[in-house]
């Protein structure tokens, strides 16, 4: 007799671990103990996160609040330095030329200093440059050309010291290598490190959105805890909970205010003191191209003309040198908000009119054929346009130094507002966590 077949055994599926993980969480979080063991790891992750945010946040921007202060203005002040200083030397040069054989000695070593601030301060531009990046290769442009210039300019005095006309030629070859290669590569240099510097600024002044919110978020998940728990128990205070409470909110006030205090005092920095250096080293350029020009005038004597074919180039490039700083000591002094500031420009606006004066007077001497009285009223000592340009740049040279002054102080200011925010809030943070670990423990506690 034949035996039916055996039925075969029916196993069930086999489930995974996180299966079976997901099972129990959700078996737990129908209970009482579950859902407050699931509370109090949402809100201590919210206050971790918060705090590790908050940190990170803050970082970046006292990183670029550090760079303002220590990099980026400092390196923009030097590329605006090296500008003035090849522009100095330039109008040294021409002026101790137009002396004579025997160069005056304080010409002399004003040019010399000129090109040795120039040299320094390439040197020092480069090691915290790229070489790869804009303004890298505009210092290597520089260090190229500035010995080709410095060997013109050598040049020129050999042969003026010889009474040969080819000096004079040597020396507009040189202004000509300073005006179209030399000055364009420091102003783009400078222009490079100014955008760096508002680049840092901007970062540094960036609202931190994310930590804020995630602040709110924090401070709104232990409200709705503790009120959960008040509901369930008739207990006001949750201690655990309120001191993680009390961390967070400290770190949320010291996040908006400091970075508020920050934010306003970089702006600060910038308003009254980068604006106002942009400007000042701008006039001061002005200045300095205008008097290289107006030596220029005086070497070429009428031999270079405009391209109207009709006007000396030089007298031309003077002029248009003293209406740019005429606009810019107006600027600077718009931009002045105390007396410290606003003395100086007034100073240098009142030179500088007088120097036009003397410049149109020394002008109709030259014109009318006495070259050697037009000398006199351009290179001389009291009375000339010589002494006018020095008042000049000494004033705009004070006013800058005290905008410097202003600047360092308001970016420090802002850098210092977020010193020890980030390690603040992370401290906190941990202890604000462990906070709602021990509150919802406690409460665990009461099920046991």
């Amino acid at each position: 007799m034949a035996h039916p077949p055996l039925a075969r055994e029916v196993r069930p599926p086999t489930r995974t671990a996180w299966a079976e993980g997901v099972d129990r969480l959700r078996a737990g979080a129908t209970t009482e103990p579950g859902r407050l063991r699931v509370i109090g790891a949402l809100v201590a992750a919210l206050v971790v996160a918060f705090g590790a945010v908050t940190a990170w946040e803050i970082s970046d921007r006292a990183t670029a609040a550090g760079n303002v202060v220590t990099r980026s203005q400092p390196l923009s002040a030097d590329a605006a330095s090296i500008y003035r200083s090849l522009a100095d030397a330039d109008s040294a040069a021409a002026s101790g030329f137009l002396a004579g054989a025997q160069e005056p000695q304080d010409l002399r070593e004003r040019y010399e200093d000129d090109i040795a601030t120039a040299s320094a301060l390439l040197a020092k531009a480069a090691t915290h440059t790229e070489s790869t990046s804009a303004s890298g290769r505009e210092i290597a442009a520089l260090n190229t050309q500035l010995p080709q210039y410095t060997g013109l300019i050598e040049r020129a005095r050999a042969n003026n010291r010889l009474g040969l006309p080819l000096g004079g030629a040597y020396l507009r070859y040189a202004n000509e290598r300073m005006t179209t290669t030399l000055l364009p590569a420091a102003e783009r240099l400078y222009t490079a490190e100014t955008s760096t510097l508002g680049e840092d600024y901007d970062e540094a002044r960036a609202w931190p959105f994310v930590g804020l919110g995630l602040g709110l978020l924090a401070l709104a998940g232990l409200g709705w805890a503790q009120r959960r728990t008040y509901l369930r128990t008739n207990r006001v205070f949750n201690h655990g909970l309120l001191a993680a409470s009390v961390a967070s909110a400290v770190v949320l006030l010291w996040l908006g205010i400091g970075h508020v205090v920050a934010r306003a005092e970089l702006e600060d920095a910038m308003a009254h003191g980068q604006e106002s250096l942009e400007v000042l080293n701008d006039a001061r350029i002005s200045s300095l191209n205008a008097r290289a020009n107006e030596n220029l005038t005086l070497v070429a004597r009428g031999a270079v003309l405009a391209a109207d074919g009709k006007r000396d180039l030089y007298e031309s490039q003077y002029a248009d040198g003293m209406k740019a700083l005429g606009r810019r000591l107006a600027q600077a002094r718009a931009l002045a908000d105390d007396p410290q500031g606003g003395l100086p420009v007034t100073d240098a606006t009142a030179k500088a009119d007088e120097w036009r004066k003397r410049h149109t007077a020394a002008r109709a001497t030259d014109d009318g054929g006495d070259y050697e009285g037009a000398l006199a009223k351009v290179i001389g000592g009291k009375g000339s346009t010589g002494e006018c340009f020095n008042g000049v740049d000494a004033a705009l040279e004070k006013a800058l130094a005290h905008e410097q002054a202003e600047f360092t102080r308001a970016a420090e200011g802002g850098r210092g507002a977020l010193t020890g925010l980030p390690l603040g809030a992370a401290i906190l943070a941990v202890v604000g966590a462990a906070g709602a670990v021990l509150g919802i423990g406690r409460r665990l506690s009461e099920y046991r």
